[in-house]
């Protein structure tokens, strides 16, 4: 009964989801339409500067500070209010799976735990080899299989395929198993002809120190041939490999994979290793309470849909766009922000900026005005350069393969001419999102080469100078903090009798 109820829990999973977009509300009727056709012939609302802010749908503390701050003040100043607009920009969608259901935090993919569970002491196989002809020498000396860990497994045996259709194993192999980015193995087997282990299925184990691999360990297994003889590998086409039911996430190894970058070995598979599943009730309870958090987490985007639609109807000042609005979406977000920006209004520039960053308003338009900074193909930001490209964790990139990034604006604020726009949202649909809004940016940038005017005033981190032009990372509390004092004595860092 157990089996079976745990067999059709994803058929489950599907309905509600269903079930929840059907019943969610449409919030077509909050932004203005994109289509030229729908429009009226009276001219676009000109603005000199128009400022998206890009803001997660949960974070309303913050657009509030912002409206109670230095967008407050562009509202109310007599010119200021002609010159600039300001929009949020915020995800049309919720992520319907509950954060406890999903592969990290930053994406909105569904831990896909859809087969039975076997029990705790049993050890799988990733790799099942029955027909031995299926093995061939490699011609590289070193092969790489990575995958990354979405509930607790614990490593048993690692393992190297026999030579071909012999059982005998005719080269010194040594097999790692790394963190990826980590230069110090984790475990390490080593077999040649005179120390091969034991057989299971063509492949020759060897037992290793066991240790538990978390949820998010993001590993890599390596197999590198010690002579002249060459791996055995096997087309990744004739074989399946065993995820545990979902507990592993492997990467391809199909014909034609490019290596990454920083990759110690060719994509492929040279052996295998064993692996059980540590705390097998506490995944037996994620399964089985799924369906009920999924409801629960429907009901939940439902109040918030109520809620975000209320918000917008009384301020007028927020941009819903057609993403789920998670991090790993923020690049789509703001093409999606471009396309509307430049079919809804007239405007000589835009600026950036994020939900937690405080902008200096005045700052910002005099340099403007004093530096004669409207005019075509301009980028103007604070610009990291030489940027090394992360293998893991929030910021991982796996598609770019260049070592760095091109040079690309901090998020905190910057400011990018019509014209860029203008290309930006002509070339939505063909520009690739990669892992973060601005190196995104500096990506797509690269193709198009604008003149960039490198300004240190936009600040990378969380730091505070009376001069900078935005900081980024500070709370309701802080904004409003920074705000007061540039009010009362000029110095959002700090008034003389703050001491």
């Amino acid at each position: 009964m157990r089996r079976l109820a745990l067999f059709l829990l994803p058929c489950a999973v599907a309905v509600l989801v269903h079930l929840w977009l059907a019943q969610r509300p449409s919030f077509s009727f909050f932004f203005t339409p994109l289509d030229n056709s729908t429009r009226s012939d009276e001219p676009l609302p000109f603005f000199e500067v128009l400022v998206g802010v890009l803001s997660a749908r949960h974070h309303h503390d913050l657009r509030q500070a912002i409206r109670d701050t230095w967008l407050g003040y562009i509202r109310d100043h007599p010119h200021f209010q002609h010159r600039v607009a300001v929009k949020f920009i915020v995800g049309q969608h919720g992520c319907p799976i509950p954060e406890e259901d999903r592969e990290d935090p930053y994406s909105c993919s569904l831990l896909n735990f859809s087969e039975p569970v076997p029990g705790q002491d049993t050890e799988m196989e990733i790799v099942t080899v029955a027909d031995p002809s299926l093995l061939v020498p490699s011609d590289v000396s070193a092969i790489a299989l990575d995958f990354k860990v979405l509930h607790p497994v614990v490593i048993t045996r690692l393992g190297v395929f026999s030579s071909g259709t012999q059982p005998e194993l005719h080269s010194n192999v040594t097999v790692k198993l790394l963190q990826l980015d980590q230069e110090e193995a984790v475990v390490t087997a080593r077999f040649s002809s005179i120390s091969m282990g034991t057989m299971a299925n063509w492949v020759w184990y060897k037992p290793v120190e066991q240790f538990i691999l978390p949820k998010g360990f993001e590993g890599t297994l390596v197999w590198e041939s010690q002579d002249s003889a060459p791996l055995t590998s096997i087309n990744s086409s004739s074989v399946e490999l065993n995820d545990g039911g979902g507990v592993l996430k492997i990467s391809s190894i199909a014909e034609g994979i490019l290596p990454h970058r920083s990759a110690l070995g060719f994509p492929g598979l040279a052996g295998g290793f064993t692996f059980t599943i540590y705390d097998e009730d506490g995944l037996s309870w994620l399964l089985q309470g799924r369906a009920a958090r999924m409801e629960k987490h429907a009901s939940s985007l439902r109040r918030e849909d109520a809620h975000l639609q209320e918000e917008s109807l009384r301020h007028g000042d927020m941009v819903f766009v057609d993403v789920v609005d998670t991090y790993r979406n923020v690049p789509s977000k703001l093409l999606q922000f471009y396309k509307w920006s430049v079919e809804n209004a007239d405007f000589s520039l835009l600026l950036k900026t994020d939900d937690d960053c405080y902008i200096d308003v005045d700052s910002v338009l005099m340099k403007i005005d004093h530096k004669s900074l409207k005019h075509r193909n301009l980028w103007w930001g604070n610009f990291r350069q030489s940027w090394a490209v992360d293998r893991i964790g929030k910021w991982q990139e796996l598609e770019y393969a260049s070592p760095a990034y091109p040079a690309f604006a901090c998020g905190s604020g910057y400011v990018v001419s019509h014209d860029l726009v203008q290309w930006l949202a002509s070339n939505a649909k063909k520009l690739k999102a990669y892992q973060g809004e601005d190196v995104s940016m500096g990506i797509w940038m690269a193709a198009v080469g604008p003149q960039k005017y490198q300004d240190a005033g936009w600040l990378c981190e969380k730091e505070c100078y009376l001069d900078m032009l935005s900081s980024p990372q500070h709370t309701a509390k802080e904004l409003h903090i920074f705000w007061d004092r540039k009010r009362i004595c000029g110095d959002p860092c700090g008034c003389p009798w703050d001491n």
